[in-house]
Parts: C-alpha cells; structure tokens; sequence
C-alpha cells in the first residue's frame, strides 16, 4: 500500500502534514529542558486535526469520522500503544526503533481535536546529552529551536467533492507524527499552561515579526537531513 500525494484520490495511506509547533511559543518547556534539575518529563499539547475543514492536502475529513476514529483511539491510549513516529514512514505499520512520543489524551475543542504527548526520551540524554533514542532527537530539535509540527496518519479512501477530496468511512486512524511540514491548518505543539488561541480564526499561525520565517526555513532543512539520517 502507497502514501497518496495531495490531490490524489483511491485507496491508500493519507499523510496529513498539519501544522508548526513554535520554539518561540515554548520558550518555557525549552528552557526547562536545559536545566540541570529537568527530569525528562516532556509533555506538550497540539492541535491534531480538525473537522469539515480543508487541509493543505486538498482533503477534508468529516466530523463523524474523525469522531469516530478519536473515540477508537482512546483504546489504543488506554492499553499504552499510542506511539508515534518522528517523521511520516511510507508506512501503515509503526516502527518502534523510530517512536518518539506517545499521545496520552486528546479532547475537542470545537472542530478540533487537541492533543497531549509525551516525548519518549532516554536517561542518557536528560543526564548526559547524549541521543541514543529518536526520542532524544525529537527533544533535542526542539532544544536547539527547530520548529517541529505534529500530523496524522491513517488509511482510507478519497473520492472527490467539489474542489477537495473526502475522506471516506473506511478510514482508519493509526497516529499522530511529529513533522517538519504539516498541513491541517493550525495544528502546533503549546506548553501544557499554555492554549492554542494564538491561532487565527483560519487556524494559520499567528507569525512574529522575529524572523519566524527564516527560522521555519532552516528547521525544515533539518527536518531533511534528519529524514535521510533516519532512513540509513
């Protein structure tokens, strides 16, 4: 079974890359993470999708399938096995040697489903700095200021309405990845203190006059080089 490109439709695995999670609007958590009192505990929240909502894929999932697939999910939370990926595999199986975090809730917010994780780091890194586990990278990046997004990942089919693709019934959701390039407009990782209002009512990111762009622009050249490293 092959990922479908944007615009596509049929039967196949849909990677939704839906949004940017902002070191500028996780200054605390980072700086946490730099102390030599952090325990490693790395929770964050996102928005994971949303609803009757046009994505930057061209697909739109309905609401009483995304409603559906989240109540099936909080199963999957409950037995522990909500892991997920850093970076989309061409995949519908999970990779354990690439997990990175694990969803331990999700909620609606309106349209949209929010989301907490916890990134799956290692002793080695909290105490030493040292990145034996691709959880340790994921923190890492965000240590270093890359700008990280979180997407979903399922499988199901596409048939087309109007200018956009739907999602259809057979659509099973599998995960949530952390990205470089996401496409569920609005969907960013926010300190648990903090909330996802600093989204526009489009659910685009509210840019900084800071150099935010340049700062997208290198994350995502890292985001390639970390790809290619992980698929050696």
């Amino acid at each position: 079974m092959r990922v479908l490109e944007a615009r596509e439709i049929g039967h196949g695995i849909l990677v939704e890359h839906d949004g940017y999670i902002s070191p500028e609007d996780n200054k605390a958590i980072i700086s946490e993470m730099k102390g030599t009192d952090f325990d490693g505990e790395i929770y964050m929240h996102a928005i994971l999708q949303k609803y009757n909502t046009p994505n930057r894929n061209g697909r739109i999932y309905p609401e009483t399938i995304l409603r559906r697939e989240n109540e099936r999910y909080q199963e999957i939370i409950k037995k522990g096995c909500s892991i997920s990926e850093l970076n989309h595999p061409e995949s519908s199986l999970i990779d354990l040697d690439r997990a990175s975090h694990i969803i331990t809730e999700t909620w609606w917010d309106g349209n949209r489903l929010i989301g907490k994780l916890k990134l799956l780091t290692s002793p080695a890194y909290i105490k030493e700095g040292v990145i034996s586990c691709v959880g340790d990278m994921a923190a890492n990046l965000l240590r270093q200021g890359v700008t990280l997004g979180i997407s979903s990942r399922g499988v199901g089919s596409l048939t087309k309405k109007g200018e956009y693709n739907e999602v259809q019934e057979d659509f099973e959701l599998i995960c949530f990845d952390l990205v470089s390039s996401p496409s569920t407009p609005g969907s960013y990782l926010f300190r648990e203190n903090e909330n996802a209002d600093s989204v526009d009512e489009k659910g685009e990111m509210v840019e900084s006059s800071n150099g935010e762009e340049d700062k997208l622009t290198k994350s995502l050249s890292m985001m390639s080089k970390l790809d290619s490293f992980l698929k050696v």
